[in-house]
């Protein structure tokens, strides 16, 4: 059995943390200044990312697993505008998607939904042996890691009551390869 490509993306106006299928993370980065432009930056980013082994370079993407976006907060209108337009690109790719509440994912990586940055990283230090440059990329690891324990091939092992947190999440049909 092929291991699907997961792409995961913690989608942020001002950092979005960004997991590839091999597992390199990354953040890129916005300002201000830039106003609306910094979400076409940040849609670009995503569709090199999406782009990567189309015409035979790599294997490409098999599903994208977001962070749903925090509707509680003062930023919810500009991120909404990022999940939006992120979406509409994976739509362009005919690329499937999840969301994963973030309240979901904290459960699943450190059995509680209300852990914080600091937990979330000693979690992926303890279970994947992973540090990262900053809480970004640690929630983008940890997003790729979901969809491929809730596709049947974690790369570690989970307590059973953590795993369970992902039947929450609506699965799309992933297409691999």
């Amino acid at each position: 059995m092929t291991t699907p490509r997961i792409l995961g993306l913690d989608l942020s106006i001002t950092a979005t943390g960004v997991c590839l299928p091999d597992g390199i993370t990354h953040t890129f980065t916005t300002n201000a200044k830039h106003g609306d432009r910094r979400i076409q930056y940040i849609v670009d980013h995503v569709g090199a990312a999406l782009s990567e082994g189309r015409d035979g370079i790599g294997d490409g993407v098999d599903l994208v697993v977001i962070e749903g976006p925090v509707v509680r907060s003062s930023a919810a209108v500009t991120i909404g505008m990022v999940h939006g337009a992120v979406r509409l690109r994976l739509l362009d790719f005919d690329t499937p998607y999840a969301l994963i509440p973030p309240a979901t994912l904290k459960a699943y990586a450190t059995g509680k939904g209300n852990a914080d940055k600091t937990a979330m990283a000693i979690a992926a230090l303890k279970r994947a042996g992973r540090e990262f440059a900053d809480d970004n990329q640690c929630d983008a690891a940890w997003l790729r890691w979901a969809a491929l324990d809730a596709l049947g091939q974690p790369e570690f092992s989970m307590p059973a009551a953590q795993r369970a947190r992902l039947a929450k999440v609506a699965w799309p049909e992933v297409r691999r390869g």
